[in-house]
């Protein structure tokens, strides 16, 4: 029987992972040791997404580890060792605000840990396909540099730029910009991803994501902001909207989605490449948008306040083109819509 090994597994895209592949018939093993809560505090914990997946998952095997501890890592891969087809990195520190209280940490967990768990693929099972979930502020604030214009409740390319139809593709740059140390430490993973399919012939691939979203994210102030707003709407908890006048634009995609690109990627690998990952046209938003959608699920008026400061390398408009992935596997589709996708959260908050 197959085994696929998940970083993050009690995360959001990882636990998303975890029952997908299960499903599929493989035996999922999954590291996480809950450092998501020392990241994000108790809105961030992620015990009990772990407990479901333990009694929801009957060849579910969960291994408290530090990805950055090489020698716990390595004993994880000798274990398993080739029986290993497919490993999904997704654990790492996800918020630009966080990574610059701390840069060490950040830089650590998620440049460190991801050359960890290349090593351990390279040394243990090289044969398997390494998935890494990336993430658009690779970019850094080059998307602000676009001819945007402002309608009444978001900010929106210029019809006339060639992104316009389709949104941003991989050709965009990441270099001259400020990326946030979060950013900066996801550039080095990503490159480092990449390198290890170009130069070592491994099959790895890095998925650039939006906004990853769904119920199973444990949504906190600084990362998930459509599960947590969508939270916040529902139990009347304060809410205070960043910057741009609240019509800064994310495409949002659902865990489901992303995790079916993962499944058509494992099927034909193509080594070192790299694809944008989010809702595209398809599915997104800006800040006042997804409020508004809020409430009108909810029935309730949402809590919120406005600041004038934006997160720093944060982007005005952010719209992922997936084309090139659906060039590549033309069966993938989406399923979730952004109303699918808030309907969604908000029944799982019932």
């Amino acid at each position: 029987m197959p085994t696929i090994l998940i970083t993050g597994s009690a995360g959001l895209i990882g636990s998303e992972t975890a029952s997908f592949f299960h499903d599929k018939g493989f035996d999922v093993i999954g590291v996480d040791n809950n450092l998501r809560k020392s990241f994000f505090g108790e809105n961030g914990c992620t015990l009990w997404n772990r407990a479901r997946l333990e009694q929801k998952l009957t060849r579910y095997t969960h291994v408290e580890a530090d990805i950055r501890d090489q020698a716990a890592m390595d004993a994880v891969f000798a274990r398993f060792g080739a029986d290993i087809s497919i490993v999904v990195h997704c654990a790492a520190q996800p918020s630009h605000d966080w990574a610059a209280n701390d840069p060490f940490m950040d830089f650590t967990v998620n440049a460190n840990g991801t050359l960890t768990m290349l090593e351990c693929t390279r040394k243990h099972c090289p044969q398997a396909v390494f998935i890494f979930t990336s993430t658009n502020k690779v970019y850094g604030d080059t998307p602000n540099a676009l001819p945007l214009v402002e309608r009444e409740t978001r900010w929106e390319l210029d019809e006339n730029h060639p992104w316009y139809a389709h949104g941003i593709d991989e050709t965009m740059s990441i270099d001259a910009s400020t990326h946030s140390l979060f950013g900066a430490s996801k550039v080095a993973a990503d490159v480092l991803v990449q390198e290890y399919g170009r130069y070592f012939h491994m099959n790895t691939v890095c998925f650039r994501g939006g906004c990853l979203t769904g119920p199973a994210h444990s949504g906190a102030p600084l990362h998930g902001f459509l599960n947590y707003l969508m939270r916040c709407c529902k139990t009347g908890t304060p809410y205070t909207v960043l910057g741009y006048k609240g019509k800064q634009v994310r495409d949002n995609i659902h865990a489901f989605d992303l995790v079916n690109m993962f499944w058509h990627y494992y099927q034909n690998p193509r080594p070192g490449q790299v694809y944008n990952a989010g809702g595209g046209r398809h599915s997104n938003c800006s800040m006042l948008e997804a409020i508004a959608m809020c409430e009108k699920i909810s029935g309730k008026k949402l809590d919120w306040t406005y600041s004038e400061t934006n997160r720093v390398g944060d982007h005005i408009w952010w719209v992922s083109d997936v084309s090139k992935f659906q060039s590549h596997y033309p069966d993938w589709a989406y399923t979730y819509s952004i109303t699918d996708i808030l309907q969604n959260i908000h029944g799982a908050l019932e």
